[in-house]
């Protein structure tokens, strides 16, 4: 969508809910607008129903967990300032730092008579978290909510059957919570004396790895030639 169109639906945004919205900004070619999950259900349902919106399809809908959020360093044990293994120098990331929200739910609403599409995220209330659903409004997000609480344990009040529809049953924690170790906290094997598959805890020991970054402006700026591969 063009800048000129995204602004001009921001300002129909603006004007048609007044206060509700509590933020909007146009970045990269999208429109991302936020509301409080009080009235998360009212914005929802005038923006699929009233024809000057028409965002009648949800395309999507996911859960975001800001734990940590904002930090400036990478958490790792160990990072070299050189090679292809290179992590990242410490002070070197600077990033706002967070407000202390730490779950949201994001949906990507699509209007297909207007051809436009638009960003809505609300952040969750209470510990566990937790957001009305819109099943009501938009039946297909009945297994995208059901995917959040599962991965994120994010609870949808008025969902018709929140369970979880990705990890096995009897699974305890939820995997995409940026506290949930990536080893897990169980792990599976066969037991030749039970002749049974058998749970137990996790034998995998923890470690942190250094992500592998190739940055872009070092071999623009590098001094060394590049040496070319002959043909074959």
């Amino acid at each position: 969508m063009s800048s000129a169109k995204l602004e001009q639906l921001s300002a129909r945004l603006a004007e048609a809910f007044a206060d509700t919205l509590k933020a909007s900004r146009v970045d990269r070619g999208e429109l991302t607008v936020e509301v409080a999950p009080g009235d998360l259900l009212a914005v929802m349902s005038r923006l699929k129903d009233d024809t000057a919106f028409g965002f009648t399809q949800l395309s999507d809908l996911s859960g975001v967990d800001y734990l940590s959020y904002g930090e400036a360093d990478w958490q790792t044990q160990r990072a070299t300032a050189a090679g292809f293994s290179r992590g990242v120098a410490r002070g070197s990331v600077h990033m706002a730092a967070g407000d202390g929200r730490r779950f949201a739910v994001v949906y990507q609403l699509l209007s297909v008579p207007h051809n436009q599409r638009l960003r809505v995220k609300v952040y969750t209330d209470g510990q566990p978290p937790r957001v009305d659903s819109v099943t009501g409004i938009w039946p297909v997000a009945d297994w995208y909510e059901r995917e959040a609480f599962d991965l994120f344990g994010i609870l949808f009040d008025g969902h018709p059957d929140l369970r979880r529809i990705l990890t096995d049953y009897g699974f305890i924690g939820h995997p995409f919570r940026k506290d949930f170790p990536l080893e897990g906290h169980v792990e599976v094997r066969y037991d030749p004396e039970k002749g049974r598959v058998v749970n137990q805890p996790v034998s995998i020991e923890p470690r942190t790895l250094v992500p592998r970054v190739i940055r872009e402006e070092d071999w623009l700026h590098s001094s060394k030639p590049v040496q070319e591969t002959p043909d074959a």
